[in-house]
């Protein structure tokens, strides 16, 4: 497969509008109130009928202090006490989610995120995860996929031997931007060092998979200044980076409130350092997975997608796709058989559910047939930008080109444009399409409002 990315700037200009991430289809907005703690029973009856391995998420909300540009569901706070109360649920939780599994299901998959997941304690650390193996039957250090989101501000040497010694065998590093400016600008004061410290403890303890996180668009950043933390960043050499875009949306997000809009940079510049960090990388010898994603072409990212098995959810790219996830914690995102579940995202409420032995499902959906299949087209091409019909007509039972005649009409304008080429057979993403591939998943969305009404969503780049 060619995994080659062309930056157009006329093209990116052009369809540059906002529109939604996919790490879900249906998206988030079509969740309701109608789907509650019955139904979620319900759909973890059904899916213990499939057999399917599981895929574990903990959402630990807290952090020390408040980066301005986070969108992430978080609570900022001091107190480390807090978390006692919290995990005292969550470990309710795991108990609870564990009976509706059948235990013979295997673990393939778990991830910590937040907030800060490094934000407990390591004697925590370690008691969440007794609990998870107490009560889930997690697959052995070879073959399960196990990782974690670090702040290197929280992390020291020694937790990061603790991490890998309890299972954990991924990690994500957040980084954003080493120059200070730019980190005073957006209240994450991190130093190179301690980002260093991190990464060489993780290769010392024999992590397989380390990832760097990169912000582009944050305040008083250039060109200039943006390629000297990448390429600090690639001297290192992670085997992945995630180069994500600042969206800027105060009016939904109120930490970004507290960012100087007059020294975010200008559309043009941001686009000179996303265009010349994709040079970089290129040169450096990555390649474009999706979606802000680069990956050394010999990680399993880049080779499942050359292999057509890439597969993408709410912690974004994954080699494993036969998962039923469930998630737990505040705010965090179940997809159970053929549902999507959120739970609550208050303390309050969620820690009064869970004491009441209820599930603290605040809402969800059930996916109809036209939502799967869907949902199917749309990660096929944004995990491997192409679209055989014949592949999707066995697996549905459709003739493809009748049943998308609307959508496919709206691929003609993208088309002339050189995003792809089609056929009767197949639609490929060419390499000057892939950085707009949420635009052609778009065309497949049968939820999506006009674009004007789109205020919730971040803008494609």
């Amino acid at each position: 497969m060619d995994q080659s990315l062309v930056f157009d700037l006329d093209l990116i200009r052009k369809y540059d509008h906002a529109g939604p991430r996919y790490t879900s289809y249906p998206t988030a907005p079509q969740f309701h109130d109608g789907f509650g703690e019955t139904e979620y029973r319900a759909a973890a009856a059904t899916s213990n009928q499939s057999g399917r391995p599981l895929s574990l998420y903990f959402h630990i909300p807290f952090c020390d202090t408040i980066c301005f540009y986070c969108a992430c569901n978080k609570i900022a706070t001091k107190e480390r006490q807090m978390a006692v109360g919290y995990l005292q649920r969550v470990h309710r939780e795991i108990a609870m989610q564990s009976e509706l599994f059948d235990p013979n299901r295997k673990v393939e998959q778990l991830h910590w995120g937040g907030g800060t997941p490094t934000f407990i304690s390591h004697g925590q650390m370690q008691e969440l995860m007794d609990v998870t193996r107490h009560h889930f039957n997690l697959v052995d250090d070879t073959t399960g996929e196990f990782s974690i989101e670090i702040d290197p501000r929280e992390a020291t040497a020694e937790t990061i031997a603790l991490l890998r010694r309890v299972g954990f065998n991924r990690l994500s590093l957040g980084v954003q931007d080493l120059d200070p400016r730019v980190q005073r600008a957006v209240n994450r004061i991190q130093t190179e060092e301690e980002t260093m410290a991190v990464l060489d403890a993780a290769r010392e303890h024999g992590f397989r998979s380390v990832s760097i996180d990169l912000i582009y668009g944050l305040p008083l950043q250039t060109r200039e200044s943006f390629l000297r933390t990448l390429d600090r960043v690639i001297e290192v050499g992670p085997d992945r980076l995630s180069v994500f875009n600042y969206a800027h949306l105060p009016h939904v997000f109120k930490p970004q409130r507290r960012i100087n809009a007059e020294e975010l940079p200008p559309p043009q510049e941001k686009l000179e350092i996303l265009q010349s960090t994709i040079d970089h990388l290129e040169q450096a010898g990555y390649v474009y997975i999706g979606m802000d994603h680069f990956a050394r072409p010999d990680d399993e990212l880049a080779v499942a997608q050359r292999e057509g098995t890439l597969y993408r959810n709410f912690q974004g790219y994954s080699t494993h796709a036969d998962c039923d996830l469930v998630a737990m914690g505040v705010t965090s995102i179940s997809m159970v058989a053929n549902t999507y579940s959120q739970n609550m995202r208050g303390l309050e409420e969620y820690y009064q559910a869970l004491d009441q032995h209820h599930f603290p499902v605040l809402r969800g959906i059930t996916l109809n047939r036209d939502d799967l299949i869907r949902r199917d087209v749309i990660t096929r091409l944004i995990c491997n930008f192409t679209l055989n019909f014949a592949e999707v007509e066995r697996t549905w039972g459709i003739d493809f080109a009748a049943y998308f005649s609307t959508d496919l009409a709206l691929l003609d304008e993208m088309e002339a444009d050189g995003l792809l080429t089609r056929d009767e057979q197949e639609v490929r993403v060419l390499p000057r399409g892939r950085l707009l591939i949420r635009n052609i998943c778009m065309a497949f969305d049968n939820y999506l409002p006009p674009l004007e009404q789109q205020r919730g969503f971040s803008r494609v780049i």
